[in-house]
């Protein structure tokens, strides 16, 4: 079980990058870290792997410390992994041999079964014997996440891990990749922008904002009683609509067309999005967004109802 008793860190004399951060992760449970871009969410993940000395608080793997450099001289601990966005691949060997790299020589069958069922996760398995260096970013990718699991990490930190993934690839990689981990019983950590990766696989969902945390809880709960417009806007379009000098967060699927109502709105635009239009509009001097079957012509007024 991992322990982040109240950690702060900062690069800088009282320039903060991380503050207080105070969470635990149970053996085998997915984590996601959410926020906008420099509130501190790959920090974290150095942190946690041991790459940094930190200002105040402790880590705590079980009954293990997790110190930084200072303390090991070669920082990082062995029975976790870091996949890190630069990859820090080997470019002029094959996929396999990036995977066997961390594999024992000593018993090759075991090293080539296990480097076979790792490309089945990734997905690769066609580009075993193609050197790294002709592989995409979003195939490095990949690659370095398989080579991260190649000798069953404890826990495992991914850092953006499929921001180069294409995505008619990317919902396959994740059921396989997070299914994997389940059923091995590894603890994950995944530093994302993505709410969708949040809302469909992970246990926990932690949210950063000014380098701290601003929330905590299951990613259904955490989306259901959003407490600001920031969370609510990382995973989809929120509106934030005074009414009556009260503030209501409300995402667009959360307002519905009705031939009569209080609330009238004048549309400004129709955004096909599929299965469905996104609507915006102006609602008593706000914009607002919400959902509809069909799109609906500009200046059309509709009225408008709140919906669960």
């Amino acid at each position: 079980m991992l322990h982040v008793n109240t950690i702060s860190f900062e690069y800088t004399k009282d320039v903060p990058v991380l503050k207080n951060i105070d969470f635990s992760l149970q053996k085998g449970a997915l984590l996601c870290v959410m926020g906008e871009s420099g509130c501190g969410k790959s920090t974290l993940l150095k942190a946690i792997y041991g790459l940094l000395d930190l200002n105040k608080g402790s880590l705590f793997w079980n009954d293990l410390e997790i110190l930084g450099p200072k303390h090991h001289l070669v920082p990082g601990m062995e029975f976790f992994k870091y996949v890190a966005q630069d990859f820090d691949l080997m470019p002029f060997i094959s996929v396999s041999e990036n995977i066997q790299k961390f594999l024992s020589r000593f018993y090759p069958k075991e090293a080539q079964k296990r480097t076979e069922e790792l490309l089945e996760v990734i997905e690769m398995s066609e580009f075993a014997n193609v050197k790294v260096q002709n592989l995409s970013g979003g195939q490095q990718q990949r690659v370095a996440i398989a080579r991260a699991l190649a000798k069953e990490p404890e826990l495992i930190l991914l850092d953006e891990p499929f921001s180069q993934v294409d995505n008619f690839k990317k919902n396959s990689l994740q059921r396989k990749l997070f299914a994997y981990l389940k059923e091995k019983n590894i603890a994950c950590i995944v530093a994302t922008h993505d709410g969708h990766d949040a809302l469909a696989f992970a246990d926990k969902l932690i949210v950063l904002q000014h380098h701290e945390v601003i929330a905590n809880d299951t990613p259904q709960n955490i989306y259901n009683n959003p407490t600001q417009k920031y969370i609510a806007a990382l995973f989809d379009d929120v509106n934030e609509i005074t009414l009556n000098k009260e503030t209501f967060l409300c995402y667009p699927h959360q307002l519905k067309v009705v031939e009569h109502a209080t609330l009238q709105a004048t549309v400004y635009t129709s955004y096909f999005k599929g299965s469905y239009w996104l609507i915006e509009a102006a609602l008593n001097g706000q914009k607002v967004f919400f959902n509809h079957t069909e799109k609906i012509k500009k200046d059309t007024k509709v009225f408008l109802k709140f919906t669960n």
